[in-house]
């Protein structure tokens, strides 16, 4: 999992994703595999890798590079920084969090508990309550630390933890990147195309360029989801269980998914002895829903790891999880390149 772990400690906010971009194409270089690959004008990432075997259909893995973080908005006069999200992250998942910002550290805070009376001892703290202190002792000297523009990741180690579980920050997506660069480390058994995206925390930007440059026939869209198999969800609302084996998805927010493909997955990853699990609940999102409407349209199938705490310092996932979801995807490449000929 060094891979993974690497990719994790990297900070790439979305729209801020140099640094993992850096990384993913120093890693693609290094592959013995025949890979051309370039950056379009948003920051994707577009990698074809020409294969042992021709393919009849152009085939896309697509995973995205970037995370949810914070961007600065300003500074107080006492010297706190200001903030809004970037991308989807829940105001209670962050009160006295620490974050990395221009290489610099700072707690996100605002009123302690003993401040506050009756009923808003009992509410969660609004985004825009909270503030970034970075010690400074003023608004000019917090503005020398970071400048509205700059961006904040939450600072969390990778660890190891009981059996198989990982934790760490930025799983989603750095879990699908990290996932595709394996798929990089060989020659694949057939032509294929592989897009590291960004922007895709706000809005799924970049899966729109880069899946109108490749002109995919079929997109397999490689995301981490939502685990909620915890204490207090019943079993119908967890949506999928980490350990449960990849997260093969029917329907989401953005995407309902071609059914060939779908099912092709289970066939296929019954023949290789991996078990996955269908995502149970109709919810959220991914790339795959600008990527099947770009151009005259793409046939989409999205397999994600099951991960618990997502948006959060501390994701959770299954290392056998990771382990399957590469396995399958190495069968799928056979059984979608020249599916329908």
């Amino acid at each position: 999992m060094t891979r993974l772990k690497e990719l994790c400690a990297l900070e790439g906010v979305s729209g801020r994703e140099g640094a993992v971009r850096e990384y993913i194409l120093r890693a693609l270089e290094a592959s013995p595999a025949e890979i051309q690959a370039s950056t379009d004008a948003l920051g994707n990432i577009i990698a074809h890798i020409r294969g042992e075997k021709r393919a009849t259909n152009k085939l896309a893995f697509v995973a995205h590079m970037d995370e949810v973080g914070f961007i600065i908005t300003g500074a107080t006069d006492e010297g706190f920084l200001r903030f809004s999200a970037v991308g989807g992250i829940d105001s209670s998942v962050i009160f006295g969090r620490r974050v990395r910002i221009n290489g610099r550290y700072g707690v996100i805070g605002g009123r302690a508990t003993h401040q506050l009376k009756g009923d808003d001892k009992k509410k969660e703290v609004p985004l825009d309550k909270l503030l970034i202190d970075v010690a400074a002792q003023n608004k000019q000297e917090a503005l020398k630390i970071a400048k509205p523009g700059d961006v904040a990741v939450f600072d969390s180690d990778f660890v190891k933890l009981r059996g198989d579980r990982i934790k760490a920050r930025a799983i989603d997506d750095r879990g699908g990147c990290a996932l595709l660069l394996e798929m990089a480390a060989q020659t694949p058994e057939y032509d294929i195309t592989l897009a590291f995206t960004v922007q895709e925390e706000v809005g799924l930007r970049g899966a729109k360029t880069a899946a109108f440059q490749i002109e995919p026939d079929i997109a397999v869209v490689v995301d981490s989801t939502t685990a909620a198999d915890i204490a207090g969800v019943k079993a119908d609302k967890q949506v999928c269980k980490v350990g449960g084996g990849p997260v093969i998805s029917f329907m989401d927010k953005r995407t309902l998914y071609d059914i060939e493909l779908y099912d092709t997955i289970f066939e296929t990853a019954k023949k290789i002895g991996v078990t996955p699990q269908a995502k149970s609940m109709v919810a959220g999102g991914n790339d795959a829903g600008a990527v099947q409407l770009s151009r005259t349209g793409v046939r989409v199938a999205a397999i994600s790891l099951p991960c618990r705490y997502l948006h959060s310092p501390s994701c959770v996932i299954s290392e056998a999880d990771f382990n399957a979801t590469l396995k399958l995807l190495h069968a799928l490449t056979g059984e979608f390149a020249c599916m329908g000929t």
